[in-house]
């Protein structure tokens, strides 16, 4: 790969990237928080069903 190209490439990425506004963040952030306790919950879920059927025998 050429050096040169690779930082135009780069160069250009950052000319076209924008920082987000506040609500476009809290909504990336609230979909995050919701996927973090998705993901826990099942987790949890999981944990404590095999818990049951464990301690059942």
């Amino acid at each position: 790969m050429n050096p040169k190209q690779t930082l135009k490439n780069m160069a250009n990425t950052m000319k076209m990237a924008k920082k987000p506004d506040k609500d476009e963040y809290q909504q990336h952030l609230r979909l995050v928080i919701m996927g973090i306790l998705g993901v826990g919950a099942i987790g949890f879920t999981i944990q404590f069903v095999f818990s049951v059927i464990t301690f059942g025998r």
